[in-house]
């Protein structure tokens, strides 16, 4: 099994899912889940597929790397690792190979505002992995000894991820001059002296102040109805005490005044890439439900920008300007707090930076005086929605993107309501949004350059 961290790149990855899951304006919901509430407070969400004799199971805790407290970055990551050490009925490694034998897959990840440990088996075994995943919850037994291996493994993940890798050293340090207060600013897989610093007692303080069924998610998707469910739900986790988990306070950004440059040349780089981003609204920052319209303007904007080899920012760089071998933007906004709203782009040999910076520039500023058109607008939504009604027949689609939603704050109902959310985009609210998003302020401009003849110096 490969454990991995969900630094920006999977964070996106499931901004992305939720999007793709989506089916077209005037459909009776997304997925059509089944809901219940345990007795000691954990949610239980349903969604059947009956296509194949199969099922994945999903617990979400809600705590990520943005709840983690002074001097523990890294800590939710590292506890990931540690949930398959074993328990006082499961010995460390019994849980993976039993589920292995029965033909079964599994893995985790963390991100900032979530950790989620999921597995994908046959119908018939998930009373298995249900009392398997139960009994850890609450039961996971750590020593010294167990850690301190563990401990240089995720060393040894940040290094070869992290460390030896240009690109990851700039988009940790961009990330960090992002936010100015908010915890997205700190690494998901963490500091590395923090990460050695990382002890026992501080592990299990983690583990037992949010490990608990009131502060977790149960996602079943698959071939299971809520009658089977139901009495295994109450039977394992419903048996598990609620514990008193703190409420997740994370602080504001204060007022950005100044826009930033992060630079960063080294050999090994053999490709330059620029990029910006600036700060956006995110689901867990709106202060009024009106705000929302923002967050589904912006998901079209970065369709209308990037979307393919017709997309403005494409066919300006790539294709009529020959500036650029690739380029794009995102919009990151369905987390707990803050979102962005980036471009980036792979100059071609002997392409300053400058000439690129220009160009998008001037993309930028057609959209904030000009808008878009309508027939981009048009034509943004029905591919959203297209390449939804194929995303749809995936199992594992649904139960991560309403898991991730659930665990970062928002409902159900927001993920069910997205067609006619993003069907009521209008291209007054795309402009509204881009005049709130792009400002100079706001923005952090990074550099990633090599050393080598032809690259940018």
């Amino acid at each position: 099994m490969t454990r991995r961290f969900a630094g920006p790149p999977l964070f996106l990855t499931f901004a992305l899912l939720f999007m793709a899951a989506l089916s077209k304006p005037g459909s009776a919901g997304v997925f059509n889940p089944e809901t219940l509430t345990l007795n000691n407070g954990m949610k239980v969400v349903m969604i059947s597929n009956h296509r194949a004799p199969v099922v994945t199971h999903m617990v979400w805790y809600k705590v990520g790397a943005a709840d983690e407290g002074p001097g523990e970055t890294g800590i939710a990551h590292f506890l990931e690792h540690l949930m398959f050490k074993g328990t006082s009925r499961f010995k460390p490694g019994e849980f993976s190979k039993t589920l292995a034998r029965h033909g079964g897959q599994e893995n985790a990840f963390t991100s900032y505002d979530y950790t989620a440990y999921f597995q994908t088996v046959a119908s018939d075994r998930l009373e298995m992995v249900m009392e398997m995943e139960a009994d850890r919850m609450t039961g996971l037994i750590l020593t010294e000894e167990i850690i301190a291996p563990e401990r240089q493994v995720v060393l040894e993940e940040r290094r070869s991820r992290v460390d030896n890798n240009p690109s990851s050293i700039l988009r940790e340090q961009t990330r960090a001059a992002s936010y100015l207060n908010h915890p997205y600013r700190r690494p998901v897989i963490g500091w590395e002296h923090e990460i050695a610093g990382l002890d026992l007692k501080r592990i299990l303080a983690f583990y037992k102040r949010w490990y608990a069924p009131n502060n977790a998610i149960l996602v079943v998707a698959g071939d299971i109805t809520m009658e089977t469910l139901k009495p295994l739900a109450e039977k394992y986790y419903g048996s598990i005490p609620a514990a008193n988990t703190p409420e997740r306070i994370r602080p504001t950004e204060p007022p950005q005044k100044s826009a930033r440059t992060v630079s960063l040349k080294d050999p090994r780089v053999r490709q330059a890439r620029w990029s910006r981003s600036y700060l956006a609204p995110g689901q867990g920052t709106l202060k009024s439900p009106d705000e929302s319209d923002d967050i589904y303007a912006l998901e079209v904007l970065s369709e209308i920008i990037s979307g393919g080899s017709s997309s403005r920012l494409y066919k300006s760089l790539v294709v009529d300007g020959k500036l650029a071998q690739s380029a794009g933007s995102y919009y990151s906004g369905d987390g707990f707090g803050p979102g962005r709203f980036g471009f980036y782009a792979s100059p071609r040999p002997g392409i300053p930076f400058d000439q690129i910076e220009m160009a998008i520039d001037i993309e930028i500023a057609k959209i904030l005086k000009d808008g878009v058109t309508e027939d981009e607008l048009n034509r943004a939504t029905t591919r959203m929605q297209d390449e939804a009604i194929y995303a749809r027949d995936s199992q594992s689609g649904g139960a991560r993107a309403l898991g991730a939603a659930l665990a970062s704050g928002s409902t159900i109902d927001d993920v069910e309501s997205w067609p006619e959310r993003i069907g009521a985009v209008t291209l007054a609210g795309v402009q509204a949004a881009a005049q709130k998003v792009f400002i100079e302020s706001n923005s952090v401009t990074a550099l990633l350059q090599g050393l080598g003849k032809g690259e940018q110096q």
